[in-house]
């Protein structure tokens, strides 16, 4: 039996992404499991609070970075966690600072959940560069799917013997998934899909794919928010598609949408991991996506949805075209989904956590806490 923990997790903030809402499923996730777990974040957000447990304690510590740095080192200092985690560049980075500051790096472990080429902010940018020193300084480094390791170490060259593979723990949702393909047909042709609204998801690809998919009464919907709002509803209206695809925004309870849908459809060029792929696959849906790395781990190289080429228009509307005329049996999805269960996910939570407390016992002297600073860079 494992004893009960104090967790730190960290991140900017728990806004419209799939990180953000990764972070706050794995701090009520361990809080339900009995840990004692504390969520810290810049600022706060409404998105993804629905998520949080009341169990998780929470922290706001300011949008300013040096600030934000600062406050977290103290609150590492004051509550002594056994372990600190955190998502995202930008804010592991500021972790590890912190961490360092607190002379708690060893019990730090930070995660990545994205490429350096989506991260247009300057600081996140500088967190990819210093990826390599986080990884040797700090207890642990997590990637969320194997492509996502691999990018980390032939691009960042962080250490894999100090990284491992965690699958983002996905919650399905409470509704119960399509029961048989009779089901999903009788839905109608409607095509699901989410994220936020930036370069790289490809949106405007998705609604030229879906003008060119059968049939020609199907109906799309976009779940999300983000810069590029204009330019996809821009395309929409170029493509006089008003009436069939609609944009209702970023939905905090999804599940409603995967339960009118009989297909999902993700178009990104680049996609770590895919939450929003787990979660149709476990309500039944057929799923269509892009061949990239998350994608094309999850589909199990398309044994489980259809796999097209990246930036192929053509070939995604006939993938959308042939699973919405024949979504198939939703079971050996709903199945696959099982492989990243929050359950599952929070296991390996658990074990990382065990092990980097296991490293650094209650009251053992670690790195830095005599007052020598910790050098990152």
């Amino acid at each position: 039996m494992r004893a009960n923990r104090k967790i730190l997790l960290y991140t900017h903030a728990l806004t419209g992404g799939g990180a953000e809402r990764v972070t706050a499923l794995i701090a009520s996730g361990l809080a339900r499991r009995g840990h004692d777990v504390l969520l810290a974040t810049d600022f706060d957000a409404p998105q993804n609070r629905d998520f949080v447990d009341g169990a998780v304690r929470r922290v706001t510590l300011g949008r300013n970075h040096f600030a934000a740095v600062a406050r977290l080192a103290g609150l590492i200092r004051r509550e002594k966690p056994d372990v600190t985690i955190s998502a995202l560049s930008a804010s592991n980075l500021k972790h590890a600072l912190a961490a360092g500051l607190a002379g708690r790096l060893s019990r730090a472990a930070v995660s990545w959940h994205g490429y350096a080429s989506s991260e247009p902010r300057l600081l996140s940018r500088i967190g990819f560069c210093a990826a390599r020193a986080m990884t040797r300084a700090s207890a642990a480094t997590v990637c969320v799917s194997e492509g996502m390791l691999d990018y980390m170490t032939a691009r960042w060259g962080i250490d894999p013997a100090k990284t491992l593979r965690i699958y983002n723990p996905v919650d399905g949702g409470p509704l119960a998934p399509a029961a048989s393909a009779a089901e999903l047909e009788a839905r109608g042709p409607v095509l699901l899909s989410a994220g936020r609204f930036v370069s790289y998801k490809q949106f405007p690809l998705l609604i030229r794919a879906f003008a060119m998919a059968e049939p020609k009464d199907a109906r799309l919907i976009i779940l999300g928010e983000g810069p590029e709002r204009p330019l996809i509803e821009a395309e929409i209206k170029r493509l006089g598609l008003q009436d069939r695809v609609s944009l209702p925004g970023y939905a905090d309870e999804p599940w409603n949408y995967y339960a009118a849908a009989s297909v999902f459809a993700l178009p990104s060029g680049q996609e770590p991991f895919g939450l929003v792929i787990v979660e149709a696959m476990a309500n039944g849906l057929a799923i269509v996506a892009t061949d990239c790395d998350g994608p094309r781990e999850i589909l199990a190289q398309g044994r489980f949805g259809a796999l097209v080429s990246k930036g192929d228009a053509a070939g995604l509307a006939r993938a959308i075209s042939a699973a919405l005329a024949d979504p198939g049996d939703p079971a050996p999805r709903v199945e696959r989904a099982k492989a990243f269960s929050g359950d599952r996910g929070l296991d390996e939570y658990e074990a990382l956590i065990e092990r980097i407390s296991a490293q650094v016992p209650a009251g053992a002297a670690e790195p830095g806490a005599a007052g020598a600073p910790v050098r990152l860079l």
